[in-house]
């Protein structure tokens, strides 16, 4: 992926996963100057600045490290996959902690056939089961067990301490608050039509 002729990422050597390269001051130069858009009709190509480059690669190491980070603590300390927390914390908040499984395929950012599998996983362990919806069998829904609960509490405390480390308290709670709107707005932009 480029944003200009000469950026691409590069891989570190046995990175887990892909680390972004920082910019030499050549790269960020060359960055500025631009390069020449399609042809054609096509409205030219508005490269990125210097600026924006360093900003955008930010976060994509953000996106890319965070999660990860996440993920390992949680699959460390309690065997879950962060989206399988994601899964049965969600659950923990419904009603009869129940929920149909199209509403938890829109949290999971999967389609039902991904979280299908997902959910398996968890019912193998005794921490999630399936039945048809009794108001409209053409739906299942997706419950947490008792055990699964006890499995979700005992996890949260070292992944709320995880997340407070990396993100709550290292910035200040203006910077929190503008850091979720500043979210919100780029998600308002991801058209999410396409998931299932």
């Amino acid at each position: 992926m480029s944003y200009r002729r000469s950026t691409s990422y590069e891989p570190e050597h046995g990175a887990e996963p892909l680390r972004a390269r920082r910019l030499s001051p050549n790269d960020r130069a060359a960055v500025a100057e631009g390069a020449p858009g399609g042809g054609g009709d096509e409205p030219p190509t508005r490269w990125l600045t210097g600026a924006e480059v360093d900003s955008w690669l930010s976060v994509v190491r953000l996106l890319t490290w965070l999660p990860w980070s996440i993920d390992q603590q949680l699959r460390r300390d309690a065997n879950l996959r962060m989206v399988e927390y994601q899964v049965m914390a969600r659950l923990s908040q419904c009603p009869g902690r129940t929920l149909r499984m199209s509403s938890l395929a829109d949290l999971a950012n999967a389609s039902l056939s991904r979280l299908s599998h997902l959910v398996t996983r968890l019912e193998r362990r005794g921490l999630v089961r399936r039945e048809p919806d009794a108001a409209d069998g053409r739906f299942t829904n997706a419950i947490l067990t008792d055990k699964g609960f006890r499995t979700l509490a005992e996890a949260a405390p070292g992944h709320v301490a995880h997340v407070r480390s990396l993100v709550v308290d290292a910035l200040s709670p203006e910077q929190l608050r503008r850091l979720g709107l500043t979210a919100d707005r780029i998600m308002s932009r991801i058209d999410t039509s396409e998931i299932h």
